[in-house]
């Protein structure tokens, strides 16, 4: 029969050989994000500090990375000692679709007409105005992917929050890497909008991976106003309440404490719709 004594050993055994399994898990999927997510990196020069956000947006499968350039107002801070309470609800029922293409699908939309395009996020909903005649081949790619259920019950995967101040989501693997197949080209990159190479709060634009025309399904949305070169399509503008829902989930943080990695809100696109209004 087993003693009390050497049942607790047994128990505590046990205990710690999941904590090193967990630990290891966890590191494994550090490594995993590392590699298809470029980290901001602060650089030190002489006579003052400047920080370079490199890789900023890689995306869509490519190997690259972009060379986004950004002045940071605040230092990366330390982990935190305790995570965030998630704002965000549990997300609908259903799963990721594995859709892919050969080609960019063909410009059908009226680029005349106003569309619209909502996503229905675990967080509350995000309603944005497209700009379709400035750039056509986005918001039909959009158009197209949208209809197919493409962005459906995917993860918004990445949260800048220290030199730039933006969102990242449109990865159906939801590690950095993924796509629809096809890319699409730049478009609007003198934009009015654009000014002192600042992407405004409340600009929707493209991921890319540094080089031209190589935007395909991941996007970002900014939050606050961020500095970075005009080499990502601006296609659309968020609205107000859409920011509200964006700034609950920057105000949660993000997974690594030194502003950027996977947001610490369950951000999940239950539905996302683009509609001609």
């Amino acid at each position: 029969m087993v003693s009390q004594e050497q049942r607790r050993r047994q128990l505590a055994r046990e205990k710690f050989l999941r904590q090193q399994q967990r630990r290891t898990s966890a590191r494994r999927r550090n490594q995993t994000r590392n590699a298809v997510i470029a980290a901001v990196v602060g650089v030190l020069v002489a006579g003052g500090a400047t920080a370079y956000a490199t890789g900023l947006f890689k995306s869509d499968d490519k190997k690259s990375n972009a060379g986004a350039e950004a002045t940071p107002t605040a230092t990366p801070s330390a982990a935190p000692t305790s995570k965030a309470p998630d704002p965000c609800e549990k997300p609908a029922a259903g799963t990721v679709k594995s859709l892919t293409w050969k080609k960019e699908p063909a410009v059908t939309i009226d680029k005349s007409a106003a569309y619209t395009m909502k996503m229905a996020t675990t967080c509350g909903d995000i309603d944005i105005a497209l700009k379709a005649s400035a750039a056509p081949h986005t918001v039909n790619s959009f158009d197209f992917l949208a209809g197919k259920g493409f962005f459906d019950h995917t993860k918004c995967h990445r949260l800048t929050t220290n030199g730039i101040y933006v969102l990242q989501c449109g990865d159906p693997t939801a590690k950095g890497n993924g796509g629809p197949g096809y890319t699409i080209p730049d478009e609007n990159l003198k934009d009015a909008s654009l000014k002192n190479n600042t992407y405004p709060a409340g600009t929707i634009a493209m991921a890319n991976t540094g080089q031209k025309h190589t935007g395909g399904s991941q996007f970002f949305l900014v939050y606050q106003d961020s500095q970075l070169p005009p080499s990502y399509t601006p296609f659309g503008t968020i609205s107000k309440s859409g920011l509200t829902v964006l700034k609950k989930i920057a105000a949660a943080g993000e997974s690594t404490g030194q502003g950027d990695g996977a947001p610490n809100a369950t951000v999940v696109i239950n539905k996302l719709t683009v509609t001609k209004s």
